[in-house]
């Protein structure tokens, strides 16, 4: 009952719920044979079934949806082969000594077959430890999965943890999976010789969702069901008005597209949903835009004094004349004068005042020295460069509230 008195309250607890199951967040590629899951779960089951041993990368940028893809497959399959099968994680971030690996590794099958470990055992003892594990399961038919979470750290070092692994599924007694999830896109060129001949080779892509995808993600994710407790009419009147949030989808493009990003976008987005209208607006995702693309360097200069514009712009014209190298004397004569002679303006600071506000941009970090060189020069001598876009000064002298309209007329020229 209490739903049909206040439905928005229902369906803002459901679109939330979604959101944050990553489950149920993939499901719309689980369908395509083309996806990543459908080839990964491919790949796993396989070895399960046939009794082989395989390896393989996934690749892509933070936030594309690796380690959810992946989850979701193991889950699938602990479904569908009871007691076939075990996961054992690792992450680069923790374990990329091989001793630790190696120990954690030997922890973890102990704890999924109920054995006691030893924390006083070796390198080698473990190492041992984890063949002979391999071999038993292999003979039980049961196949042990290694997720190797951010693998170009486990490339550091000697890298005796990758050759132990890879050099066991060699064995025809072993049946195991290795999987190795790194953002870095050149993660198997980083392997030694020994362990690169060793690899399947094999790789998947993630890339951030292209246009279609993002139309389908959308509707999948914000989409209120039509035939559970909600109101039939409420949730027609729902999905009838996203089908207008359509230059949503093209702001997602110019910006971080990913999967993740995507997530965090429309929770936003929900959250702002008005419970009295019931409805998602237009509104509630433009605040939600731009609560996620933040632009700290853009807020630095609502926080900065009109004389450190001033210098901030004689940068950008100085860089505009190709003038690749200078640094605070050059700007104050070479620029900072000229304008002030030039357009007879009233903001026209003493040299000591000028140094302390050139100061003050170095600490924000809107200006750097070009080298690290010079570290006993006086800061006025050291070469500098502007660490802020043409596009982000002319945004934020549009929208700093006492700009000297010259400055945004020079700016403009």
């Amino acid at each position: 009952m209490k739903g049909q008195e206040n439905p928005a309250e229902d369906a803002l607890i459901l679109l939330r719920s979604r959101i944050c199951d990553p489950s149920f967040v993939f499901t719309p590629f689980s369908d395509s044979p083309d996806s990543n899951y459908s080839k990964l779960k491919f790949m796993i089951s396989s070895s399960v079934t046939e009794a082989c041993n395989n390896s393989a990368l996934l690749l892509g940028p933070r936030g594309s949806g690796k380690m959810a893809v992946l989850e979701l497959v193991i889950r699938d399959l602990l479904a569908e082969h009871v007691d076939m099968i075990s996961v054992i994680r690792l992450n680069g971030l923790l374990h990329s000594d091989d001793n630790c690996a190696v120990k954690e590794i030997a922890r973890q099958l102990c704890v999924e077959h109920q054995l006691l470990f030893s924390k006083m055992a070796s390198f080698d003892d473990n190492s041992q430890f984890m063949v002979a594990m391999l071999r038993e399961c292999g003979l039980a038919h049961k196949t042990i999965i290694f997720v190797l979470d951010e693998f170009d750290f486990f490339t550091e070092g000697k890298q005796r943890l990758l050759y132990s692994l890879l050099d066991a599924l060699q064995s025809v007694t072993s049946q195991a999976v290795v999987i190795g999830v790194s953002c870095r896109l050149d993660a198997d060129q980083l392997l030694e010789k020994r362990v690169r001949s060793r690899f399947s080779h094999r790789k998947l892509l993630f890339l951030p969702p292209s246009k279609e995808d993002l139309q389908r993600l959308l509707e999948h994710i914000l989409s209120l069901p039509v035939d559970m407790s909600l109101p039939h009419d409420y949730a027609a009147e729902f999905n009838a008005k996203l089908h207008r949030l359509k230059e949503i989808i093209n702001a997602l493009q110019n910006s971080d597209s990913t999967v993740e990003n995507l997530l965090r976008f429309l929770f936003h987005a929900v959250c702002q949903m008005d419970l009295e209208s019931g409805f998602l607006s237009l509104d509630n995702f433009r605040t939600a835009m731009s609560s996620i693309q933040r632009q700290p360097k853009m807020e630095y200069l609502q926080d900065c004094s009109v004389l450190e514009l001033y210098i901030l712009v004689c940068m950008k014209r100085l860089e505009a004349k190709e003038q690749n190298s200078y640094n605070f004397n050059s700007v104050m004569k070479a620029e900072y004068k000229g304008i002030h002679e030039a357009y007879q303006t009233s903001d026209y600071y003493v040299r000591n005042v000028c140094l302390r506000a050139f100061e003050h941009l170095v600490q924000l970090e809107l200006i750097g020295f070009m080298d690290n060189r010079g570290n006993n020069q006086p800061i006025e001598f050291r070469a500098v460069k502007l660490l802020i876009s043409s596009h982000e000064l002319y945004q934020g002298l549009k929208s700093y509230r006492s700009c000297p309209a010259i400055l945004r007329k020079l700016v403009d020229q």
